[in-house]
């Protein structure tokens, strides 16, 4: 018996005695891809509490992949809403008389335009023959009853016309990842999020995603406080809501990730492509379990708690066992979230083979350094 292979045999008896000696402790000693889960138990610790949750056909019900559409909230909105005039607004005034020989000329004559009037930070203007209107707060109906009013005997059956010039106070701002990002008024039709993004010229292009709605966040200010935040692909799913006057719309980059673990053909991070990643889906944008390595009965999901919204939240960790064909439909139907780590357990003869190598090569060493080895033995 050569020297090399006393070795290989010593080195195997020894491991079989450490394994049957100290069990899964053995394990821990060796380097691995990820955390050794044969203390993943129904328990969970004071550092970070946790529930493990095996995964049937009964309990995935809970954590299926959710429809990506719903019935939109802006469908109904009207483009004949109301808007009311604020300082900064500009206003064209036009006042005509039935008859002809009076202070303003008829509608047959195009000399009735009184100019634009720019509204004061009062919230007035200042209108000739009329003086000064507060219109602040009005709508244009209201303003050209307003001035009919304050008119009075001064014109025989005046008709008043006010229109736009230029809209500031009805406007939203769009900045961040978009074409066109500035002011979009109101008066364009904008009635909605996602209106005001179109009108912006739509959302740039995110380097390297696959989706470019499921990578843009899109942050919704009014009057200073955070109303929304949400993925422009779930406002385009119909979770869009109404805009307001003077809304901050903010489109940014946000690629939400998972990350994959274990005995697979690539882990990493991996970006969240569609909203209703299933599981099945997830280790097949990897290349699926690796075969030589992989404990198919060990697939486990670890979910973090929403601790923002609850700082008491538990965190989850999901055990698969795929070498039941059931699990297959059950995988298919698991949705994936941002965040969330997937990770895939060797196979126990992956592990002893570990240990067997590591002792192997410890052996050798010594060896070597005793002079009964070549230093050209490869291991």
């Amino acid at each position: 018996m050569t020297t090399a292979s006393w070795l290989r045999a010593a080195a195997r008896t020894i491991a079989i005695v450490i394994g049957l000696a100290l069990g899964v402790s053995a394990c821990t000693a060796l380097p691995g891809d990820g955390p050794w889960m044969g203390g993943a138990q129904g328990t969970s610790t004071e550092a970070l509490p946790f529930d493990v949750i095996d995964l049937t056909p009964t309990t995935v019900v809970g954590y299926r992949t959710q429809p990506v559409d719903r019935p939109s909230t802006t469908g109904s909105l009207s483009a004949g809403v109301r808007v009311s005039v604020a300082p900064g607004d500009s206003l064209k005034v036009r006042i005509f008389e039935r008859y002809a020989g009076n202070i303003f000329p008829t509608i047959q004559t195009s000399s009735s335009d009184l100019g634009t009037q720019r509204v004061a930070e009062d919230g007035t203007i200042s209108v000739p023959f009329v003086g000064t209107v507060h219109v602040a707060g009005l709508d244009l109906p209201q303003i050209e009853r307003k001035i009919v009013q304050q008119l009075g005997n001064k014109a025989q059956d005046p008709e008043v016309i006010v229109e736009f010039d230029t809209v500031r106070g009805q406007t939203v701002v769009v900045s961040g990842d978009v074409k066109k990002p500035g002011r979009i008024s109101l008066l364009e039709g904008v009635r909605s999020v996602v209106d005001a993004i179109n009108q912006a010229g739509g959302p740039n292009g995110v380097q390297g995603s696959t989706s470019t709605a499921n990578a843009l966040q899109v942050v919704v200010r009014r009057q200073g406080q955070v109303i929304l935040t949400s993925q422009l692909s779930e406002l385009l799913a119909g979770g869009d809501i109404p805009v307001q006057k003077n809304d901050e719309i903010v489109v940014r980059v946000n690629q939400r990730v998972y990350t994959v673990l274990g005995a697979v053909q690539k882990s990493g991070n991996v970006e969240l492509s569609k909203h209703d990643l299933s599981l099945l889906e997830a280790l097949g944008n990897v290349g699926g379990l690796a075969d030589q390595r992989a404990n198919k009965t060990g697939v486990y999901v670890f979910r973090m708690g929403d601790l923002l919204t609850n700082p008491t939240a538990r965190a989850r960790v999901f055990r698969l066992d795929l070498f039941q064909p059931v699990s297959i439909f059950v995988a298919q139907q698991f949705g994936v979230q941002a965040r969330d780590v997937i990770y895939v357990t060797n196979a126990p003869l992956y592990e002893y083979d570990k240990a067997l190598t590591a002792i192997y090569r410890t052996f050798s060493i010594i060896g070597i350094a005793r002079g009964t080895l070549p230093i050209t033995t490869t291991f």
